[in-house]
């Protein structure tokens, strides 16, 4: 008796991978998310004995990315990852704030198969346009991958932890820093270089059903000639908690470091990550406030407001 093939559910949200331009030579002046995912998933050249189902989550440009579509994500990874034949799942998702949404779901989602977000750098009708290979990769990884949250993104393979942007235009945009890619994809098959991360994970049910209840966790920088204000305006609108983009090895500026530890007197909750785009804050050299590691400032803010929330939401 044949198997049958695995399935391998693909979720759209959107971004520049389903996104329009005037003629093939736009770049950048393009409308992103006018494609659905069917169609994306459609116009692949073959799936390889995989059987591919779709579902539109969201379609939008991602730097628009909300929590309500964040919880919602995180319900259908569930929803279909409950399901034997399923193998694993690929979102599609805007570059902007992938690393964001990366992070977010392998921190919430505890699911035993591969995840596995990708994108594009062109829109779709550019003579350059990387997201069908993009695509095609993703769902090569979510057959072959373990378990856990990865992006696939020109070739290579990253883990949520460790991924971020690091260019605006190049096809290659995304890199895993000190840590390292986790696999190559190569003709359709995936190429280890280093053991698959584990993330512990705090659970949908978490999570509150009304996004604006979500904690109010905002970021500030550090820079030459910082002052307090900024943080006094946050504490005073309300803010929850606070994620300071620190110099060099995890170093605030003394103002804005007074107005730091003031705000955690008051109830306010601090992390302080490193705006240095490679590495995280080695020892405790500035220990004023507590440090986020190796968390770059946007994946701090967001394990900062999983911190925060309250029990039993």
């Amino acid at each position: 008796m044949q198997s049958k093939a695995p399935i391998v559910v693909v979720l759209g949200t959107g971004g520049t991978i389903a996104g329009i331009a005037a003629t093939p030579t736009d770049h950048v002046d393009y409308k992103a998310a006018q494609l659905g995912v069917a169609y994306l998933v459609a116009a692949l050249a073959a799936t390889a004995g995989v059987v591919v189902e779709t579902e539109q989550v969201a379609q939008f440009d991602s730097k628009d990315m909300d929590f309500a579509t964040w919880r919602r994500l995180a319900q259908r990874l569930e929803h279909y990852a409950s399901r034997p034949e399923v193998v694993g799942i690929v979102v599609t998702h805007g570059t902007d704030t992938l690393e964001e949404t990366a992070y977010f779901l392998a921190r919430v989602v505890a699911v035993a198969k591969p995840v596995v977000l990708t994108g594009a750098m062109r829109p779709a009708t550019s003579s350059e346009a990387d997201g069908p290979r993009n695509l095609a990769d993703a769902i090569a990884v979510a057959t072959q991958g373990e378990a856990g949250v990865v992006v696939a993104f020109a070739g290579w393979v990253h883990a949520a932890r460790d991924v971020r942007k690091i260019h605006p235009y190049r096809l290659d945009a995304f890199a895993s820093g000190d840590a390292g890619p986790l696999a190559r994809i190569e003709k359709g098959r995936m190429r280890a270089l280093r053991g698959w991360p584990t993330q512990d994970t705090v659970g949908i049910g978490a999570l509150p059903a009304d996004a604006s209840a979500w904690p109010r966790v905002e970021i500030v920088t550090s820079t030459a000639g910082a002052n307090g204000r900024i943080v006094k305006v946050l504490a005073d609108a309300g803010v929850q908690g606070i994620v300071v983009a620190a110099t060099g090895n995890g170093t605030v500026h003394a103002a804005l470091e007074l107005a730091l530890v003031e705000a955690m007197q008051r109830g306010i909750a601090v992390l302080r990550s490193t705006r240095c785009l490679e590495g995280g804050i080695v020892g405790d050299a500035a220990d004023a406030t507590p440090s986020a590691g190796d968390l770059t400032p946007v994946q701090a803010r967001i394990e900062l407001m999983l911190r925060l929330l309250p029990p039993g939401a």
